[in-house]
């Protein structure tokens, strides 16, 4: 079973794998008991979306991790895995400017990804 950080790091690489786009790790179980992190990753189009969600889901079903929920917001434009102690956005950039979560969650701790993940 995985720590909390290293399932937010693991989704982050398979989103990564499947060229999301300006990936971001939050740690914000200091402020809120939703979840301890959040990843957040924006797609380039709704078959893109759905890809970037099945590979976080093939990559952490492969280390016994399953999500208790995965919400779509309709129209593709936003999908939620939500793993209990992380939970994984992945928007459209319209959808992402929009909800701008890292903006509302702005007192969490951005998590370097500089070794994780490739620049965009």
């Amino acid at each position: 079973m995985l720590k909390p950080k290293e399932m937010a790091i693991l989704a982050a690489k398979a989103l990564d794998a499947k060229k999301g786009k300006d990936i971001k790790v939050l740690e914000i179980d200091k402020i809120t008991t939703l979840a301890d992190f959040f990843v957040i990753c924006t797609g380039g189009s709704n078959t893109q979306i759905n890809a970037l969600c099945d590979e976080v889901e093939k990559k952490l079903s492969e280390a016994g991790e399953e999500p208790l929920h995965r919400e779509g917001h309709r129209g593709g434009t936003w999908v939620l895995l939500d793993y209990g102690c992380i939970a994984v956005h992945v928007f459209n950039a319209e959808a992402r400017e929009f909800y701008s979560l890292e903006h509302l969650w702005a007192d969490g701790k951005e998590i370097d990804l500089t070794d994780v993940v490739k620049a965009d």
